[in-house]
């Protein structure tokens, strides 16, 4: 079996933006293992995937302990993968894990103490294998335990080397601005924080952009696409291969409805008008915001990897063009 090569023209096309008020570039789109690099369908285009991303100049590739289905199983596709075709470009990549929702049994397998996010990236490390990973998160805010412990313990992470650097996921503006305090004293800035954005949820224009601005800190949009809701695939109905009628997926059947058909309808026709695809187009606006370092893609085939990467020389927004999007959106 031949031996893999990397593109060796993979950082030509490629934006890179600086993350925050930090030295580190990230690649505009950045490819999440979410959903189809787990064990959920054997991984079967995993490795077709990474490959593919990576030659197109996606270096950042992120993951967290509970990916799959089952929880886990996509580090551990990951790792294989590292492993055997890219760690000799090891210094190269940027992976990033996260630790915050329910991992294993019992009181320290979830949320965010200092017990459950330290052993979290142990086994982490473990399953994909790594000494460090380039930035640790946590996914969600923990209502229970005082911010001050969640970021000492990324702050402790990053102190041992298991972390380059920390960052936060959910939180909202208030609570961002807390942590990012707290890890500035302690000596370890926020690097980035990982909403939802995307078209059909514009939640993070209500301050926390604002806060990230301020706070120096980067944004990485997980969603742009809304689950696959923003691309051709249910402009006419619900195909059976896709995420809706999967048993395991977060999108439901129930949310497409006859409405929600039409305003994609309208949202497509404005991306052909500016001779693009409905992805290509919602991608390119959420990286519109100079605070939007990169946008968080998943995939299920490298094709749409290669579909996605085109929305990076797309054409401005006109004033004109963004009004009508407004106007259809507010009407969904």
């Amino acid at each position: 079996m031949a031996t893999w090569t990397a593109a060796a023209d993979r950082y030509d096309n490629m934006t890179y933006n600086r993350c925050g008020r930090s030295g580190l570039d990230l690649p505009a789109l950045s490819l999440g293992l979410w959903h189809n690099f787990g064990g959920v369908d054997k991984a079967k285009k995993a490795k077709a995937m990474v490959r593919r991303a990576f030659d197109l100049g996606i270096t950042h590739f992120d993951l967290a302990n509970n990916y799959g289905p089952p929880p886990g199983s996509a580090e551990d596709t990951f790792g294989r993968i590292l492993a055997k075709d890219l760690i000799a470009h090891r210094d190269e990549l940027i992976i990033s894990t996260k630790a915050g929702w329910e991992m294993w049994p019992g009181p320290y397998g979830d949320y965010g103490s200092r017990k459950y996010m330290v052993a979290s990236l142990d086994q982490s490390l473990l399953r994909m294998g790594l000494d460090y990973v380039d930035i640790y998160y946590h996914h969600r805010p923990d209502p229970d335990t005082p911010l001050e412990e969640t970021m000492g313990a990324l702050d402790h992470i990053v102190r041992q080397g298991k972390a380059l650097y920390a960052g936060i996921s959910s939180y909202g503006p208030e609570l961002t601005a807390q942590a990012a305090k707290i890890l500035r004293e302690l000596g370890t800035p926020c690097l980035i924080h990982q909403p939802s954005y995307s078209m059909l949820n514009r939640n993070v224009e209500d301050g926390l952009l604002a806060t990230l601005k301020e706070e120096g800190i980067g944004c990485i949009a997980f969603c742009p696409l809304s689950q696959g809701l923003l691309t051709s695939r249910y402009l006419d109905g619900i195909p059976k291969d896709s995420r809706a009628a999967s048993s395991h997926g977060f999108l439901k059947e129930d949310t497409i409805t006859t409405e929600k058909v039409t305003q994609l309808k309208q949202l497509n026709e404005v991306a052909a008008e500016r001779g693009q695809t409905l992805a290509q187009m919602a991608l390119a606006w959420v990286l519109r915001h100079d605070e939007v370092t990169t946008a968080l893609i998943g995939a299920s085939r490298p094709e749409q990897i290669e579909e996605n990467v085109g929305a990076l020389s797309a054409p401005d927004f006109t004033a004109e063009e963004l009004q009508r999007l407004d106007g259809i959106l507010a009407g969904g």
